[in-house]
């Protein structure tokens, strides 16, 4: 005996529909985890302590907000900022505390390890940044600087 089983078409909607929706929070979850992975990536490479490698990182109009200072736009002047910013850093490593990913932003809570002039800075940070083809679009960094000048000075 030969049962015969039909398929309606609203189930293979729905199958469909399911199959889409999966196929559509996988790719998302993709371009997270490459977003992700290249912020990690970029707060690694501090460490080397090259303006140039990290200027690779953004985009060609890419803007680098370091909250007390104002923006700076475009990949040659962010390079150039970030060199005279790490001039008198000896070493650094920064130490991700909490990383979030969700599209094309990645926000990242920091310590920064850092030392300059022979004085040990820890500073913490909180970094927001909008990505745009695998690359930093937008980066919003926010510290106290007070922490930082006084650690640099000496001062408490």
């Amino acid at each position: 005996m030969h049962r015969v089983i039909t398929i309606s078409s609203k189930f293979l909607f729905l199958l469909y529909l399911g199959l889409t929706q999966f196929t559509l929070t996988q790719a998302a979850d993709e371009t997270m985890s490459k977003n992700e992975t290249i912020i990690r990536e970029f707060v690694a490479a501090w460490s080397n302590l090259d303006a140039d490698e990290l200027a690779t990182y953004f985009t060609d109009d890419g803007v680098y907000y370091n909250m007390p200072t104002q923006p700076i736009s475009g990949r040659d002047n962010v390079k150039a900022f970030i060199g005279n910013f790490i001039g008198p850093w000896e070493s650094t490593d920064w130490e991700i505390l909490n990383i979030i990913a969700e599209g094309d932003i990645v926000m990242v809570e920091r310590m920064d390890h850092t030392v300059a002039a022979g004085k040990q800075i820890e500073l913490p940070c909180f970094g927001i940044f909008e990505m745009e083809n695998g690359k930093i679009k937008v980066w919003r960094d926010y510290f106290n600087l007070a922490t930082y000048t006084s650690a640099l000075t000496g001062s408490n």
